[in-house]
């Protein structure tokens, strides 16, 4: 199944400062739940994403590339591929992002492309839902990475602010030093193991992905015991 995507989201640093965050992707990939990287290459990254819904469980495991980065435009083009671990489903796609001013100054709104291709059972959920579960997932994205920066810069601050005044004193500047990084750690987000599906578009959307997440669950209950029946045949 094919489908065109177009989300957006505001990161809450300039342009240029932004271009320079969204390109380190071992840092922000615990932004995006479910998502982790397990190597990167120069413009190559490997890693894997792990889905789910209700008693349904998916884990992609691929690699991604930067196709384009145009610094001077902040415009870049990943081109992504990943295939199931247990089972025979694909998906791959291509995201174009561009970076320019947001309204309020200071930060810098970011516009995402994305052509993706799934196969597979996250294929069953149809045209009608993906549009609907990538747009909350792009905003628990972004919600993270502000966190991150926040957090990021809270620290920064905290460590500079002691070295104006360290002649105030030697002990406090020193449990201010030590405190700094471990509050900016603990306003970080949080990896999350799966993207929860249910759990992330709730309400409404539950009518419609209910049915056929309990439509697995039967067929997976089935297939056991059908499994069994043949086995004691056998036997």
């Amino acid at each position: 199944m094919a489908i065109e995507l177009d989300n957006s989201f505001t990161v809450p640093v300039p342009p240029e400062q932004a271009w320079e965050v969204l390109l380190d992707v071992e840092r922000i990939a615990p932004c995006m739940p479910g998502a982790s990287v397990t190597s990167v290459d120069g413009d190559e990254i490997a890693g894997q994403v792990k889905v789910k819904l209700g008693p349904l469980s998916v884990n992609y495991k691929g690699t991604a590339k930067f196709t384009e980065k145009d610094q001077e435009n902040h415009a870049m083009a990943i081109q992504a591929s990943g295939k199931e671990t247990r089972g025979a489903g694909t998906a791959s796609a291509t995201v174009h992002a561009g970076l320019k001013p947001a309204d309020a100054e200071g930060q810098t709104l970011v516009s995402i492309h994305t052509s993706l291709n799934v196969t597979g059972r996250p294929a069953q959920f149809g045209r009608s839902l993906l549009p609907e579960v990538s747009g909350k997932l792009i905003a628990q994205f972004a919600a993270n990475l502000e966190a991150l920066i926040t957090a990021d810069n809270s620290a920064a601050g905290s460590t500079a602010a002691p070295a104006e005044g360290a002649e105030a004193g030697s002990g406090s500047t020193e449990a201010t030093a030590i405190a700094a990084p471990a509050q900016a750690q603990a306003a970080r987000p949080q990896q999350e193991d799966s993207l929860n599906v249910i759990k992330l578009v709730g309400g409404p959307l539950l009518k419609r992905v209910i049915p056929v997440a309990a439509a697995g669950a039967l067929l997976a209950l089935l297939g056991s015991k059908i499994r069994g029946l043949l086995r004691r045949n056998k036997s």
